[in-house]
């Protein structure tokens, strides 16, 4: 365990598994002590106890992301456990249903628009504040491929760019008060989410995977130290960008 992170408290949602629960173990095994929030109790209470295993400092918070007050009580359980805020990390997300666009439900598409981009909107609304009152702070979006191309289903693909809209928008409003807002556009990642997709359309996902020149999917890790990079201070005058890592698709 290094400090890079040391004195800090980062809140990471969607932590239960995957990119969230990979961040979670790297921040902590930086010295930040980390927030869990996912709505899988689960989940969440697996990757807190396996940050303390490894010596790490961690707490759980069952939080819904489409809940306002939900939202609002994990960010202020961040700040009175761990006297204030510095990194969040907003992550949760789901895929929805991989159907054509004529054939998607509304109740899917507004799943999906409700968690992965409603969700990241209600976080910062409540980390924002936080985070101007100190010294300011790092923000860090999870987007996808999907948010700069289109490399998914509609709604996804629709959610995803509106994660990077609203990052952009969102760090030229707060820049001057200290806080740097980016997010992340991973590719193909080894994940619980990626997994059931393989189980459904496995043709599908072996076809991306080949689209990258590294000719393989990403791991969680891989990911988790990108969004840390952009929460450290070595990240200072990044502000504003969606940075892929996909292995080299988009080229």
């Amino acid at each position: 365990m290094d400090t890079q992170f040391e004195d800090k408290t980062a809140l990471v949602t969607g932590a239960g598994s995957g990119i969230g629960r990979a961040t979670a173990e790297h921040f902590a095994h930086h010295g930040a002590n980390v927030v869990v929030a996912d709505i899988d109790t689960e989940g969440g209470t697996e990757t807190v106890d396996q940050i303390e295993a490894a010596g790490g400092e961690a707490v759980f918070v069952q939080v819904d992301v489409t809940d306002e007050s939900d939202v609002e009580a994990m960010v202020e359980t961040a700040c009175d456990t761990y006297s204030g805020l510095d990194i969040a990390h907003n992550n949760a997300g789901i895929e929805g249903d991989n159907a054509p666009l004529t054939e998607q439900s509304m109740d899917n598409w507004q799943r999906v628009l409700d968690i992965n981009l409603t969700g990241v909107w209600l976080a910062m609304k409540y980390e924002l504040p936080k985070l101007t009152d100190t010294d300011g702070g790092a923000i860090v979006n999870t987007s996808s491929i999907a948010g700069l191309s289109a490399d998914g289903s509609a709604p996804y693909t629709a959610s995803k760019h509106g994660v990077v809209g609203l990052t952009k928008s969102a760090a030229v409003r707060y820049a001057e008060q200290g806080v740097r807002i980016n997010a992340v556009c991973p590719g193909v990642v080894r994940t619980p989410m990626v997994e059931r997709t393989l189980e459904e359309h496995s043709e599908a996902v072996e076809a991306m995977t080949r689209e990258q020149p590294l000719g393989r999917m990403a791991e969680p890790e891989e990911i988790a130290t990108t969004v840390a990079w952009l929460a450290s201070d070595d990240a200072s005058f990044v502000n504003g960008h969606a940075l892929p890592v996909e292995g080299g698709k988009l080229a």
